[in-house]
């Protein structure tokens, strides 16, 4: 039998969402919800989905066993609990949250309630980070890495950008959860952070859509530099930056004990991965499926059908973000930050596996 589906959020990235989740056979979108009531109204219209209203009346609705959170970060918790407390299960976009306790206390509560509580980033569901980790073995140890992600800001191209600018925000919190889960993916848990950082400006102005123009202020670093350390050992370079005219972005290197790979972007689901040992290069094309932003909420559905564990877990959401707030705390203080949490890494997908395949 299908799951039924509640978006809670109408804006900006709902139409990703909702394209995809609406055509995943084994997902029925029941409705969408929002503050702004006409706005969960135009995006139920947009893709057929039969429900529109309140974020309360769709809590209630009782075809809704997963709740999909796309609101702003700062209330990410707030909306995913109430979820948990009507009794449904949660995929939340990135990050989990904003501060350790309150995450804790939504995981804690889900497991209390036995619903489970899932997060974005869902791209290294793709064939292309999937088709990446089953290349790693050619490299023997991965023991370092290097990733980079420059760009001058999303504030050229987002309409409502301000609450990337603020706490909860950011290229730390904003991308960090893309390439940090990567690495979690490659080298394991995190044990200790070394961060360093700085605002650009301390104002943005709005490039895109009908508040072109409009000013409003940075509350949060806009380059993040950081030194991550692994619990099995090796380390990684990560330099994410939002007031970089260079852009470069997708940058994973990883290198091991015989070779070194360079993986697809974390911020997409397809790409190459290209693995260099010995004096030579071999490219890796993708293998896998073609889904993309809500392949995570489908796992999480097939999971609970299933009885097995869902690969983009609330617990490796909460592992990221507590690198981030570890790397926050790191920038205040001038001094390395030891990580607490520990996580398993999810395994791999299926090669056959298909977002498109009715299962359920």
């Amino acid at each position: 039998m299908t799951v039924g589906v509640g978006v809670v959020g109408a804006g900006f990235i709902s139409d990703t969402y909702l394209e995809n989740l609406t055509a995943f056979p084994d997902l029925r979108v029941v409705g969408v919800a929002d503050l702004d009531v006409s706005r969960a109204r135009g995006q139920a219209v947009k893709y057929g989905v039969p429900w529109s209203g309140s974020v309360a009346d769709l809590l209630a609705l009782p075809d809704v066993e997963i709740v999909v959170n796309l609101t702003v970060p700062a209330v990410h918790v707030e909306v995913s609990l109430a979820a948990v407390e009507a009794g449904k299960h949660v995929w939340t976009e990135k990050p989990i949250g904003v501060d350790r306790q309150t995450v804790r206390k939504l995981l804690d509560r889900a497991r209390e309630k036995g619903v489970r509580v899932a997060g974005a980033p869902d791209t290294l569901l793709g064939a292309g980070h999937q088709t990446a980790l089953r290349a790693l073995g050619r490299i023997g140890v991965p023991v370092a890495a290097l990733a980079l992600f420059q760009t001058p800001g999303p504030e050229s191209w987002h309409p409502a950008p301000e609450f990337l600018f603020q706490a909860g925000g950011g290229p730390l919190l904003d991308i960090g959860p893309y390439y940090l889960t990567q690495l979690v993916q490659v080298f394991g848990a995190v044990r200790k952070v070394t961060g360093v950082g700085g605002k650009g400006r301390e104002s943005r102005v709005i490039g895109a859509g009908p508040r072109v123009g409009v000013e409003f202020p940075v509350t949060v670093p806009t380059t993040v530099s950081v030194l991550v350390e692994f619990v099995r050992g090796g380390c990684a370079q990560v330099l994410l930056s939002f007031d970089s005219a260079l852009r470069r972005t997708g940058v994973v290197e990883v290198t091991g004990s015989l070779g070194t790979a360079v993986l697809p972007d974390p911020n997409r689901f397809d790409g190459s991965t290209v693995v260099h040992v010995g004096g030579e290069s071999e490219e890796a094309a993708a293998v896998g499926h073609s889904g993309s932003r809500g392949t995570g909420v489908l796992d999480l559905a097939r999971s609970v059908r299933g009885g097995v564990g869902e690969r983009a877990s609330g617990e490796m959401a909460y592992h990221v973000l507590d690198v981030m707030v570890a790397v926050e705390e790191s920038m205040e203080f001038g001094v390395g930050v030891e990580v607490s949490s520990r996580v398993e890494v999810s395994e791999p997908l299926p090669v056959g596996w298909d977002p498109f395949l009715r299962t359920l």
